[in-house]
C-alpha cells in the first residue's frame, strides 16, 4: 500500500512540476501580438491558398500589421470586399484588387486527341501521372480526372470533353487547382487578358502535333504578329508575358492549330 503512496505522489510532483515549468515557459517566451493582426486576420476568408504570396492567411495578417510592404489588395478570394476591410483597420486608401483566373493550358479534347493505353487505376490524376505519363496520347496534356476540380472550393473547375475547364465567373484565384495538377497545367493569369496558350506540349512540331491536332508546333506566327512583344516561342512551346500582353488577340488569329485561343 505505501507502494502505491508513494508512486501516486511521485507522478503528482511531475506532473506538478512541469505545469510550473510549462508556466514559466509561456511567460518568458510569450510573443505579443498585434491586436491589428488579428482584426486584419478576422476579415481574411481563410482560404490560405497563398495566392497573396505569403504563408496563408496569418502570414498576410501579420505582413499588413507590421507595416510591410504587402498592399490591401493581394487577397484575390476575399476582392475588394477585403481590400476595403483592411484598409479601413489599417487607416489607408484600398488597393485595387485585380482580378485573376486560372487558366488549364491544354485542348487536348477527346476530338484533338486519343489514348495510347486504357488506365485501369486509380481515378486520380497523380496516381495516373505515375503509370507512364497516363493513358492519354500526348503525356503534356489533362489527364482528366479531376484533382483539380476536387481540391476547388468554389466548384469553379470541371472535367469537359476530357480536360478541366475553368468557369470563370467562379474562379477567385486561389491556387488550389494549381499545386495539385501533376502535369502543371495550370496558371493564375489576369482575367482581362482575353488570349490564352492551349497547350504545354515542347516536343517539335510534327510529334506534337501528331498527338494533338491543337498543339502548339512551334511555328512562332504568333510572335510574329504580336505588336507588344508579349508572345514568344520557347522550348518550341508559345508563352505569353501577361505584363506586356494588349489583348490584340493578332496572336489567336495567326495561329494555325488554335493552340492560342480567346478565352471563354
Amino acid at each position: 500500500m505505501v507502494d502505491i503512496l508513494v508512486a501516486i505522489a511521485i507522478v503528482a510532483f511531475i506532473g506538478l512540476l512541469c505545469a510550473i515549468m510549462l508556466v514559466v515557459a509561456s511567460k518568458v517566451f510569450h510573443v505579443a501580438i498585434n491586436p491589428k493582426t488579428e482584426q486584419i486576420r478576422s476579415c481574411l476568408p481563410g482560404a490560405n491558398c497563398g495566392a497573396c504570396g505569403y504563408a496563408g492567411c496569418d502570414g498576410y495578417a501579420v505582413a499588413l500589421a507590421e507595416g510591410a510592404e504587402a498592399n490591401t489588395g493581394l487577397c484575390t478570394p476575399g476582392a475588394a470586399k477585403v481590400a476595403a476591410d483592411v484598409a479601413d483597420i489599417l487607416g489607408v486608401t484600398a488597393a485595387d484588387v485585380t482580378k485573376k483566373v486560372a487558366l488549364v493550358h491544354c485542348n487536348g479534347t477527346c476530338e484533338n486527341t486519343d489514348v495510347r493505353a486504357e488506365y485501369l487505376g486509380s481515378k486520380s490524376c497523380s496516381a495516373a501521372k505515375l503509370v507512364y505519363g497516363g493513358g492519354g496520347k500526348c503525356v503534356y496534356g489533362c489527364l482528366g480526372l479531376g484533382d483539380c476540380a476536387s481540391v476547388c472550393e468554389y466548384d469553379a473547375i470541371h472535367v469537359v470533353d476530357g480536360v478541366a475547364r475553368v468557369d470563370i465567373n467562379s474562379c477567385t484565384a486561389c491556387g488550389r487547382c494549381v499545386k495539385k495538377c501533376p502535369n502543371a497545367l495550370i496558371e493564375i493569369i489576369p482575367a482581362d487578358k482575353p488570349v490564352a496558350v492551349k497547350c504545354s506540349n515542347t516536343d517539335k512540331g510534327a510529334i506534337a502535333r501528331k498527338n494533338c491536332t491543337a498543339a502548339c508546333i512551334g511555328c512562332m506566327k504568333c510572335e510574329k504578329v504580336c505588336p507588344s512583344d508579349a508572345v514568344k516561342v520557347e522550348n518550341n512551346l508559345a508563352r505569353i508575358d501577361y505584363s506586356k500582353c494588349t489583348a490584340c488577340g493578332a496572336c489567336a488569329e495567326a495561329c494555325p492549330t488554335n493552340a492560342i485561343k480567346f478565352k471563354k
